[in-house]
């Protein structure tokens, strides 16, 4: 008989969840609670065989982020991940976990019934892995994006000097906000951003480089002037496309 911890947050579902499962006669329910943090008290206190986990959950911890705790705790240890959420950030999270194997993600508006979470759980226990393909082509959209993100370019300190430099702030500003010491690493920042982007090729003039840079921040995609001072934007396929300000 397997272990189960259930964690939902919904105080109705919960011990819905609870008693279905415990009724198929193939789970023993050892706890249940509604946040990733009571999650990790339990594993450490019952080690279940196996987790089932909304990926939404009360305190500061997602289900995904959750589980990253547990698992360092336990290693691979199994989970099976339900959701109505269609979020970005919880895709980004799953994408972002690392986690390999002993696993299924699928939405909680089909795999709700305990007949079909059952089978979920014990190929996770016996490390088979399922995630369902509408997620499945989520988390690859996020990475996609992600992955065309100028920010990912930037370190972070470079990333909250830029956000600034897209709010108009000016150098002195920006540096009193960030508590530099020296009022050149400003300067020295912007540099190693435009270069980064691409700019410092294609913008001579210091503030074409920065209202440039500016409008890159804001549109959240890496754009390309050309020399007539044409804008083009990447699209999915890495293919240059013209672009207006306003576009996604």
């Amino acid at each position: 008989m397997l272990k189960v911890l259930v964690v939902e947050d919904n105080a109705k579902l919960r011990p819905a969840l609870e008693s279905g499962l415990a009724a198929t006669g193939e789970v023993q329910v050892v706890g249940g609670c509604d946040s990733g943090e009571e999650a990790l008290e339990l594993c450490l206190a019952h080690e279940p065989d196996a987790v089932l986990m909304d990926v939404q959950l009360a305190g500061e911890m997602n289900g995904i982020e959750a589980a990253v705790a547990i698992r360092r705790e336990f290693p691979r240890q199994p989970v099976v991940f339900y959701s109505i959420q269609d979020d970005d950030a919880y895709y980004r999270a799953f994408r972002r976990s690392g986690i390999l194997s002993h696993y299924a993600y699928v939405r909680k508006s089909s795999y709700l019934l305990p007949e079909l979470i059952v089978p979920l759980l014990r190929d996770a226990v016996e490390g088979r892995s399922f995630i369902e393909p509408e997620i499945e082509r989520r988390v690859q959209e996020v990475r996609t994006k992600d992955d065309q993100s100028p920010m990912a370019l930037l370190e972070p300190n470079e990333q909250a000097v830029v956000r600034m430099l897209a709010r108009g702030m000016t150098n002195e500003q920006i540096a009193a906000r960030m508590g530099f010491r020296d009022k050149r690493t400003i300067s020295r920042t912007n540099g190693r951003i435009y270069a980064a982007w691409g700019l410092s090729e294609t913008a001579t003039d210091e503030k074409v480089a920065r209202t440039r840079a500016a409008l890159i921040a804001q549109a959240g995609r890496i754009l390309a002037w050309d020399d007539d001072g044409a804008c083009h934007a990447m699209d999915e396929r890495g293919d240059w496309v013209p672009w207006q300000e306003g576009e996604p």
